[in-house]
């Protein structure tokens, strides 16, 4: 199921592959998209994504009841095609951000809306593809976006079963398996009692396939637990600063909190570790701290061994506390002090027990 972006391995037994998703956060200003990408690998990203699209490759321009937002989002009461005219990043600011975000060590990618962007963003050979939720019944682009033998991040928002079913025969029809399913809430900002995390488990078992998850909530620690359910993709709006406004502002990260998503979640990487039933050097010293017998009134040479003489008490020092009921009745082969750890060597006959 793993496989590379770039140089960059993705999936299960490597680290988190972080995505910091540019949006249209840039405002349509350059110098502002490349402080942004300066941010986002200050805030430690492992990659930036972008969209390519123009308001006319997206949808049409006519305000009519069918083109105006009413769906209860952020942008509800504008129309389609002005929306997009304010989001959109002019195609020719592409190449030029890729190349800077790659001299920042950062990985650039896009999502293509239609086959022109595709064939654009061949052309500046990105490595991987992002399609985006409300593409996902695109079956003719996805088919196009994964003939191109790239690593393809499908976001699942407002997706039916069979409809990711479809997708993912789709994709292997034409010979690619690199792909992984973005378990997202399209509802933007998205509250926490929506996203339902527990489904990353499902998809993982369920399609076979690399899981991640594409948040559009504010909380910081939503993330980490996806993680800890598998994800192996994370990808969050980026922007640097709520307030500059914008139609993804409400729903997108300013670099500290950013950055502290990505230490949490490379903190839940740290605990999760791996499947291990040894005990460390450290853990062993613990030990000590657990149970074992001791003998806890004086004892002299040929003395019985009693519940009342003998204990299962901290520390470990002495033998387990498995040996009570086998110890209790034998004598003692010396005299033994309140307070000296049971050793077999204490045990009289030891060769009968």
């Amino acid at each position: 199921m793993n496989f590379k972006i770039q140089n960059r391995t993705v999936g299960d037994g490597y680290p988190v592959f972080i995505v910091a998703e540019l949006s249209c956060n840039h405002l349509q200003k350059f110098d502002l998209a490349k402080q942004t990408i300066k941010m986002m690998k200050k805030a430690s990203a492992d990659a930036i994504k972008l969209q390519t699209y123009t308001p006319d490759t997206i949808t049409i321009n006519i305000d009519n009841k069918y083109f105006k937002i009413r769906q209860g989002t952020v942008w509800d009461n504008k129309i389609f095609y002005k929306l997009y005219e304010e989001a959109y990043m002019p195609w020719e600011w592409q190449p030029k951000l890729k190349k800077y975000a790659e001299e920042l060590g950062l990985i650039c990618f896009s999502s293509p809306f239609d086959k022109t962007a595709v064939d654009f963003l061949e052309k500046i050979n990105v490595p991987a593809y992002k399609v985006a939720s409300f593409e996902i019944n695109d079956i003719s682009l996805i088919e196009y976006i994964a003939s191109k033998g790239k690593p393809i991040l499908v976001s699942t928002g407002i997706a039916k079963l069979n409809e990711i079913t479809e997708v993912l025969k789709i994709c292997k029809r034409v010979g690619n398996n690199q792909i992984a399913l973005l378990k997202c809430t399209s509802s933007y900002p998205a509250n926490t009692d929506e996203l339902n995390l527990i489904t990353i488990k499902d998809m993982k078992e369920r399609f076979k396939t690399l899981v991640g998850f594409s948040d559009h909530s504010l909380d910081l620690t939503v993330p980490a637990v996806a993680v800890a359910l598998g994800a192996r993709i994370v990808e969050k709006h980026f922007i640097l600063d709520r307030k500059m406004g914008g139609p993804d502002a409400s729903f997108s990260l300013e670099p500290e909190e950013f950055k502290k998503m990505v230490d949490t979640i490379r903190n839940t990487e740290k605990a999760l570790g791996k499947v291990s039933y040894l005990l460390t050097k450290k853990i062993k010293i613990n030990r000590q701290f657990s149970r074992s017998l001791f003998v806890v009134e004086d004892i002299k040479k040929g003395q019985k061994f009693t519940l009342d003489n003998v204990r299962s008490i901290r520390p470990n020092f002495g033998l387990a506390p498995k040996y009570l009921f086998q110890v209790i009745g034998k004598l003692a082969s010396k005299n033994i002090k309140k307070g000296t750890p049971l050793k077999w060597s204490l045990i009289k006959s030891k060769k009968n027990l």
